[in-house]
């Protein structure tokens, strides 16, 4: 949803949040990277009740996202704490797609008054890359004027497959999957390239107990901006409905073994892939690669199970995991393992 009007920045209460949180360090790290509050158009939370409902689902980082603007950067240093990472961000809606500024500097606001004909969206993802933010394309199929993702992928570090907003009732929808389908079509072109996207999922919170529905898991060297947002560049994450949902996926060949996100020189070598996951009872787990669907498997009433098949790089550049749940609502889905 946007916020279309001239937004005047006065940053209230400069109390930021830190950059990184003591006693956290290298591990896999729940979060939920497009948060808003009752400054942005359509929400209406607190960002006291936006942290509560963080650390309710629980999440270890949030990234705030108003709607152009960055005057509750400075509200966000006392609600965060040894728990709970806060991420300053901002959503940049402009007239022809909506996308995510993270990592930017305290009070710092992108502008979005532009389209794809005015050819300058390079020249604002540059300054968020600057101070060493990322740029997400955010919700790309989304059903309402401006947030069609109307950009060219190029120039952006991470696509949002999967956004909770206009989902709240069954967090994946038609849109979702468009979102999925479209970056699962290019990804193999863009592997053999050198310059794959990452998928990440947020919530998109706006109101009550949207937040973390669905949030992205991430493998990080610590719990700091920094940390974060070098492991989603990396793809080392996997996105999921649900805390109580964990898929842990690994692909090797002789005594090799490659985790989301990092490359497995197999050497001509088939692949073993494996996939253990546990919190989807009587669910599917699929493998994917480039030509499609390789492998299909049910998981037991129990919701835990190992999923194993082969691959290899002469059939596809990479692979990748989704789990459902009984009926195709996505529980997981997982960036690749890339073969090489």
């Amino acid at each position: 949803m946007a916020r279309d009007e001239d937004v005047p920045e006065v940053v209230a209460q400069a109390h930021f949040p830190p950059r990184q949180l003591a006693g956290r360090g290298h591990g896999w790290y729940r979060g939920d990277c497009h948060v808003h509050s009752s400054r942005s158009n359509g929400g209406e939370l607190t960002p006291e009740q936006l942290a509560a409902g963080a650390r309710k689902s629980g999440l270890d980082f949030i990234a705030i996202t108003e709607h152009n603007a960055s005057d509750t950067h400075g509200v966000w240093g006392a609600l965060a704490g040894d728990d709970l990472l806060v991420i300053l961000g901002q959503e940049v809606t402009t007239r022809t797609g909506h996308w995510l500024a993270l990592g930017i500097e305290p009070g710092q606001v992108v502008d979005w008054r532009y389209g794809v004909r005015d050819d300058v969206i390079d020249r604002h993802l540059d300054q968020v890359h600057h101070v060493g933010g990322l740029c997400v394309a955010a919700h790309p199929h989304a059903p309402y004027p401006t947030g069609t993702f109307m950009y060219p992928f190029r120039g952006f570090d991470v696509v949002e497959v999967w956004n909770g907003l206009w989902s709240s009732d069954l967090p994946w929808n038609a849109d979702n999957a468009a979102a999925l389908a479209e970056w699962g079509r290019g990804l193999a072109a863009d592997i053999h390239r050198g310059q794959w996207r990452p998928a990440i999922g947020n919530s998109d919170t706006h109101l009550d107990d949207q937040i973390g529905i669905p949030h992205t898991v991430v493998l990080a060297d610590e719990l700091s901006t920094d940390a974060i947002l070098a492991g989603i560049r990396a793809g080392h994450s996997w996105i999921t409905d649900s805390a109580t949902t964990e898929p842990s996926f690994t692909a090797s060949a002789g005594h090799r073994t490659a985790g989301i996100g990092e490359r497995l020189e197999t050497r001509g070598e088939q692949a073993l892939v494996r996939v253990a996951v546990r919190g989807v009872p009587s669910g599917t787990v699929t493998v994917h690669t480039e030509r499609g669907v390789a492998h299909r498997e049910s998981l037991p009433s129990s919701g835990s199970g190992v999923v194993e098949c082969r691959t290899s790089a002469a059939e596809s550049a990479f692979v990748r995991v989704e789990v459902r749940h009984p009926g195709g609502q996505m529980a997981a889905l997982t960036n690749p393992v890339i073969l090489a």
